[in-house]
């Protein structure tokens, strides 16, 4: 399983929810390997899903996200991680009605003078470099570490939200832990 993670570990480093990672799964946005019934998600498949979530926190539309990994497999024919290498800078830019796939500054800053409205711009090299290291600066873990108790794995491996209690106020006016 090496190179290999788990829907909660992809969950755990991209902040995305275990329903959105089915529904991209589903959508063929994101294909994930099989084993039984588990997803098994490589580097790349991380990678993207990591720029698929920046892009839905700059605001664009899952069918904008579409358009946008269609854009990238037509254009270099393979995927975005082979693409994006430790030398190359990929920015994306869109006006709303255009995408623009610019790979140096130069033409990033010509599409923006040029522009007669604002862009929205992300650097596609700079979110798969940081899944990369943040990769490989990420203490290895045992084989067996999805199988042992949450108790028994560091705070870190815990989701979050498993972490916490949430209280809120149950129907009857009592306070409750969920």
């Amino acid at each position: 399983m090496a190179g290999l993670f788990t829907s909660a570990e992809v969950m755990a480093r991209t902040g995305i929810t275990a329903r959105q990672l089915q529904w991209w799964d589903e959508r063929g946005i994101v294909v994930p390997s099989r084993e039984g019934h588990r997803r098994l998600y490589s580097v790349d498949d991380l990678a993207e899903v990591a720029v698929i979530c920046e892009l839905r926190g700059r605001g664009f539309s899952l069918q904008r996200v579409r358009k946008v990994m269609r854009l990238l497999q037509k254009e270099f024919k393979k995927r975005l991680v082979d693409t994006v290498s430790a030398y190359s800078e990929y920015h994306l830019l869109t006006d709303g009605n255009r995408i623009y796939l610019k790979d140096s500054a130069e033409q990033v800053i010509d599409i923006l003078k040029n522009s007669r409205q604002p862009m929205l711009a992300v650097c596609l090299s700079d979110t798969v470099r940081q899944i990369q290291s943040e990769l490989s600066s990420a203490p290895k873990q045992p084989e067996n570490a999805e199988a042992q108790p949450a108790s028994t794995r560091t705070g870190r491996d815990v989701p979050e939200r498993r972490r916490k209690a949430v209280v809120g106020v149950g129907a009857r006016g009592r306070r409750a832990v969920m």
